[in-house]
């Protein structure tokens, strides 16, 4: 995973309240301050939420038209969208209740758990 902290993009990336987001596999971080292993890890699962799900897609649209892989890469933000969209309507926060960031926030302390964690594990945070 890349990370990039430059001041100039940080006006913009990550949003005012996040200290990090991860788009594409690249952790854009504002300020200069060195990031703690639990937002590295908390980023290294969004980053293979990401890959699995853009393969998926790819392998899955290639049989449907050739084309449709091009879009692959945005599979994990279309359901990202969708998935916090849905929770909006539902009571608590929305972004705190998306699949993903259950998933990160429950497993973002234990720096092995990408060594042990199974494919898809997203969707057992789905409530």
């Amino acid at each position: 995973m890349k990370i990039i902290q430059n001041k100039w993009i940080n006006k913009f990336i990550p949003f005012p309240d996040f200290r990090a987001v991860n788009l594409f596999g690249v952790l854009f971080v504002r300020g200069a301050r060195p990031l703690t292993k639990v937002t590295l890890n908390h980023e290294s699962i969004h980053s293979r939420q990401f890959v699995e799900l853009m393969v998926l897609f790819a392998v899955a649209t290639v049989f449907i038209r050739w084309w449709l892989p091009v879009f692959a890469p945005f599979a994990f933000y279309v359901w990202y969208i969708v998935e916090w969209l849905i929770r909006l309507l539902k009571k608590g926060n929305a972004y705190r209740n998306i699949s993903f960031e259950r998933e990160a926030y429950a497993n973002e302390k234990n720096t092995e758990y990408l060594k042990t964690r199974r494919l898809f594990t997203f969707l057992n945070y789905l409530k």
